[in-house]
């Protein structure tokens, strides 16, 4: 009896992708095809510093160029499982506009940072280098299932999803330090991180509110590190505060949100942070209880069948 059940779980489980991540899966797959049949598409698709400058659509198309089978097995598998949370709540434009936004200036800093690294070093191999890979985004997809359900526990992991940007960059940077290939990697998932959270925190809009970004305490800078690193990483973070987003002033007793030439910023409030995560973790648990439904249901159905068939 335990096999139906199984067996309508699992097929739950890998149904319900949206219509917008199956065709950014198919980009994936195409761009991954390209580059096996015809090995010399990918001088034109990469990020090759040295050559950006005269194809500049680089920076767009090596975000969707895959070198390797694992990662186009890895990118297509997060993006499919990740846009089913994330869509929804973000909205199909928005989601959209989150990736090229990702894609576009994580391409654009790892392409400074390959000519500085030249310059200071004078080896070639920054220039030359292809960088090519969705990774940038998968990191930025990580940002904003950390923003919308932080204290979700993750049953695989067993740590909560605040955590797992974090825990993503650290991995990525053990397996660096043994594999040179993977360290081709690095700056990519790490500028990926950075700029999706620069976008979540100052420039996403809010549809409800007609605001941008997401300035409450719980979604800082610091709350990427452990909390003894946070003194250290708190003075780093207000220069980027006061960057962005124009000089901080004192903080509410109250209410506990920014205020700016003495007007508090709307969405700073802790309350309408903790309906933000509120309406991240309804929606995941909405998710979730429709599969469990509909895997019920054909359960039912299958048990149906069997007993008219006997």
């Amino acid at each position: 009896m335990s096999s139906p059940q199984l067996s309508a779980g699992t097929m739950t489980l890998y149904t319900g992708f949206t219509r917008l991540c199956k065709g950014i899966a198919v980009v994936l797959v195409g761009g991954h095809i390209v580059v096996q049949i015809l090995p010399s598409a990918l001088s034109y698709l990469a990020l090759i510093p040295a050559k950006t400058i005269p194809f500049a659509w680089n920076l767009i198309t090596a975000g969707y160029t895959e070198q390797s089978i694992y990662g186009l097995f890895i990118s297509t598998i997060g993006l499919l499982f990740v846009g089913k949370l994330l869509e929804p709540i973000w909205g199909s434009r928005e989601f959209l506009k989150f990736i090229f936004f990702v894609n576009f200036l994580t391409s654009v800093c790892v392409f400074i940072t390959a000519i500085a690294m030249y310059y200071i070093t004078k080896q070639e191999i920054y220039l030359y280098m292809p960088v090519a890979g969705f990774q940038g985004v998968l990191s930025g997809f990580l940002v904003g299932i950390k923003q919308i359900v932080p204290d979700q526990d993750l049953w695989f992991l067993k740590i909560k999803a605040k955590w797992l940007p974090s825990l993503a960059l650290l991995v990525s940077i053990i397996v660096s330090i043994f594999t040179t290939e993977s360290a081709s990697y690095l700056p990519t998932m790490i500028y990926g991180t950075f700029i999706g959270w620069i976008y979540l925190r100052y420039w996403q809009r809010k549809p409800e509110t007609k605001l941008r970004g997401d300035p409450s305490d719980e979604f800082s800078f610091s709350t990427f590190f452990p909390e003894f690193c946070r003194p250290v990483i708190n003075p780093i973070a207000t220069i980027f505060e006061r960057m962005l987003c124009g000089r901080r002033s004192e903080i509410s007793d109250e209410s506990g949100g920014y205020t700016l030439g003495g007007t508090t910023l709307p969405g700073s409030d802790p309350i309408e942070a903790s309906r933000r995560r509120e309406r991240g973790a309804r929606a995941l648990e909405e998710r979730l209880t429709a599969e469990r439904l509909a895997a019920a249901g054909k359960t039912d159905e299958t048990q149906k069948d069997a007993t008219e068939n006997v």
